[in-house]
């Protein structure tokens, strides 16, 4: 029997029907539908003795004038979204794409222009059969005026948000407000709500193998620990969302041989990462969108800097949760050394375990790409110490692996930059900056 769908898994099937651009639409045109024989029903009931009479050819002329521009506009729209992904791909990253086809205002805009030209057309054919009478013909002239006040005002929004739609700043926040969500959700659920790997005592020694090729999207543990409890076993998770797996890669481990179906299922993997569930891939993204501004083509340092003050926002996100629960091991859900003991009581699904991000691949995913390709540039080089010697600022008092992981890579782009400057007075103030933290 199947494992009843789980808020983690529900939140994933919402997200991935958000990067369909086609879901909305549809639901606004199957809603226009309606709405046209919603206006018939009006004409079974005494509402034709309290309203006004609304000659038919007026309602005709609107939805006429309504089916004729609504389809141009609708194609209109749509034709800048493209122009807006592919200005995207082009000045950001390809990998940003996902965030800004999930971008709720042009997704709104375009279906409420496609379902306005599906109702009038339906409407315009049934008004034209007099499929209505009195009364219905009053609540479709009322419906046509609601829809181009809809109408109307969904342009104006769209008009004022297509200005940005796809530019390096707007892909910059739609970038960090995702990797936002992800880090809250890993922070709030600690390894997935699992056991920290680093607690138990034995691994299992019967592997599981999936023999799909791409990156994890997405772990469904209360799947997984539903079968540990009908199974009365262990199930050791040994991957994490983002890991790209291979049929020789196993995804876990068990106690004994058994049917991997049902294990093997609770992990979804696709060809791309998503934002979602893999804080990580965040980080990765912002730290391309800098590289890619830092080009010799674009030469845009200044998005560079942005991206490292995004990326300081979300590593001290970490912060104060670490605060609330100091002396807690593992319970940010970053790999550090913790006591092994009983977990069932402390736990979620006490009978799986999950390793837990390490704190230096998060520095590496943000830093490492950012500090080489802009280590001759003097502003994105002091950006980059002033963010660690931030980071190790507000951690030392609260989580040593932050500013352990800060130093390492403080150093790194210090020595990087060092030997692409040629500038003397450039190095002198890069030293400055770096041995204030690092004396």
């Amino acid at each position: 029997m199947e494992a009843p769908i789980t808020v983690d898994r529900l939140r994933f099937l919402i997200y991935s029907f958000k990067e369909k651009l086609w879901v909305k639409p549809l639901g606004f045109c199957v809603l226009s539908l309606m709405v046209v024989f919603v206006a018939k029903i009006a004409d079974g009931t005494s509402l034709a003795e309290h309203i006004p009479e609304i000659k038919a050819e007026s309602v005709e002329t609107l939805l006429s004038i309504m089916a004729s521009s609504m389809m141009v506009i609708a194609t209109f729209s749509a034709g800048t979204m493209v122009n807006a992904y592919a200005s995207a791909s082009q000045s950001s990253t390809p990998r940003s794409l996902s965030l800004i086809i999930s971008d709720d205002v042009s997704q709104n805009a375009l279906s409420v222009f496609i379902g306005a030209f599906i109702y009038s057309a339906v409407a315009l054919t049934a008004i034209s059969h007099t499929f209505f009478d009195k009364a219905g013909i009053f609540i479709l002239f009322c419906l046509t005026c609601l829809t181009f006040g809809m109408v109307i005002l969904t342009f104006i929004r769209w008009v004022d948000s297509v200005a940005r739609l796809g530019r390096v700043e707007s892909t910059l926040l739609k970038v960090e407000k995702a990797t936002e969500r992800a880090i809250k959700n890993r922070i709030d659920t600690p390894c997935l709500g699992a056991v920290p790997e680093s607690l138990v005592k034995e691994q299992g020694t019967y592997a599981i193998f999936s023999q799909q090729v791409g990156y994890v999207q997405m772990i469904d543990i209360a799947k997984l620990q539903r079968w540990a409890e009908t199974n009365k076993s262990f199930v050791n998770v040994v991957i994490l969302p983002g890991e790209f797996v291979t049929p020789e890669r196993p995804l876990a481990y068990i106690e004994s041989k058994s049917d991997a179906t049902e294990i093997a299922s609770a992990f979804s993997i696709n060809e791309a990462r998503s934002f979602e569930a893999d804080p990580r891939f965040g980080l990765i993204v912002l730290a391309e969108i800098a590289s890619r501004a830092l080009s010799p083509s674009v030469n845009d340092h200044g998005t560079a800097i942005n991206a490292v003050g995004s990326i300081t926002r979300l590593i001290l996100l970490w912060r104060a949760k670490s605060e609330t629960i100091d002396e807690q091991d593992n319970n940010t859900g970053l790999q550090k050394t913790s006591t092994k003991g009983d977990t069932s009581s402390t736990y979620k699904y006490d009978r799986v375990s999950i390793p837990a991000l390490n704190v230096n691949d998060l520095f590496d995913d943000a830093y490492t790409s950012i500090a080489r390709d802009g280590a001759a540039n003097i502003e994105v080089a002091l950006r980059i110490q002033k963010s660690l010697n931030t980071i190790k600022a507000c951690f030392n008092d609260v989580d040593k692996t932050f500013v352990e992981a800060a130093s390492v890579l403080a150093k790194q782009s210090y020595e990087r930059s060092m030997m692409a400057l040629d500038y003397e007075q450039d190095k002198k103030r890069l030293t400055g900056v770096y041995k204030e933290n690092n004396s």
